[in-house]
């Protein structure tokens, strides 16, 4: 395995009767503090206030040109005003996305200060609070739309703020102009050059925005699938053992039906054995425990899920027992993804051995 041979002595897994553990006292020494509810703060959003500069009144001076400036001018009002309503709506969902940020964060606060003191095996006044929080992001993930929507808007308008742009410095080749329909056009072109660059101010910190806020969604999705198991056990976990949500739901794939001995996956001992020898084994905290263990040392670790089921004494036998094995090793792998560690980074084989009477999972550093 990838962890040398005496951190795994630290992180072996010692079995019990019907269930879980590993070596407690050596990754967390009794006078250690317990871990804290950690509820994470939103993304800062940008705070300017895109307030277009306007557009100074002109004469008319009768000619081509003065017509020309006199139609340009009132392009760059029409676009000014564009960008007023964008500002509007950037403000207004702002302020929608922020309150509902602060209720999300206070119901989530809610629930991991009641798993903190510890409750029932699934509480459910906390799966209601958990349900609440999961339609409050959903409001959040909506906010996010709607910066993209947005995004979309000012992007034509910062296409029709170039081509503006372009128009006015076109208009000063043309003939038969006169001397102030040129002093016109260079007003014209630097408050069109400005409402350019406040446009494009606003698309930048418009996508600074959505990136963040669509990274934050996507880690509290994530989050909350944890917390689902913290509730569904009735005590908190710290955190949760990759942020990296995508991942997380990819499909789980298993080596060959039958892989090759323990000694072929690593020559270690197991991080953690899980033995399931009687039904509902309670193996969420440790299994938790030990893996965030690992990931603190080494944050980039992957995992080998090994279902381990007798060797049976006939081929109808065996065959039970691979099965039994098999469906507790998935069991095993929804677990560590709810807990927020990305699918890509386990493994799963089958083995089956004669010194165990009852299926067993063991999980492997590598």
């Amino acid at each position: 395995m990838a962890l040398k041979t005496t951190h795994a002595a630290a992180l072996c897994a010692v079995l019990l009767a019907g269930g879980c553990s590993f070596a407690e006292d050596t990754l967390f020494p009794t006078s250690a503090p317990a871990p804290q509810a950690e509820v994470g703060a939103p993304p800062m959003l940008g705070s300017s206030s895109f307030e277009a500069p306007g557009v100074t009144n002109g004469v008319a001076t009768g000619t081509f040109v003065g017509h020309k400036v006199t139609g340009l001018r009132s392009d760059l009002t029409q676009l000014q005003g564009m960008l007023s309503r964008h500002n509007q709506s950037l403000q207004a969902i702002r302020t929608d996305t922020v309150q509902d940020s602060q209720r999300f964060h206070g119901t989530i606060a809610a629930i991991n200060a009641r798993l903190q003191v510890g409750t029932t095996p699934g509480n459910p006044i906390l799966n209601q609070q958990w349900n609440a929080s999961q339609g409050e992001l959903d409001r959040i993930n909506e906010d996010v739309l709607k910066m993209t929507r947005l995004a979309n808007e000012v992007t034509n308008s910062s296409a029709l703020a170039a081509y503006l742009l372009e128009s006015v410095r076109a208009a000063r080749q043309l003939s038969g102009a006169v001397d102030e329909d040129h002093r016109q056009l260079r007003i014209l072109e630097d408050e069109t050059n400005r409402t350019v660059v406040l446009v494009e101010r606003l698309l930048t910190e418009l996508s600074d925005d959505i990136n963040r806020q669509q990274a934050y969604v996507a880690n509290e999705r994530q989050n909350l699938n944890m917390l689902a198991v913290a509730i569904k056990n009735g005590q908190l976990y710290s955190s949760a053992l990759s942020g990296r949500g995508p991942s997380a739901m990819a499909p789980m794939s298993y080596d060959a039906p039958m892989a090759a001995p323990r000694a072929a996956v690593g020559s270690d001992a197991p991080l953690v054995t899980i033995r399931f020898d009687r039904p509902n084994v309670s193996y969420e905290s440790a299994l938790y425990t030990a893996v965030k263990s690992a990931m603190d040392r080494r944050p980039g670790a992957s995992f080998d899920v090994v279902a381990v089921s007798p060797a049976g004494s006939t081929p109808g036998g065996a065959a039970l027992g691979q099965s039994s094995a098999r469906r507790n090793a998935e069991q095993v792998v929804r677990s560590l993804t709810q807990m927020g560690l990305p699918a890509s980074r386990i493994r799963v084989s089958q083995s089956a051995s004669a010194s165990t009477q009852t299926g067993e999972v063991q999980v492997f550093v590598r």
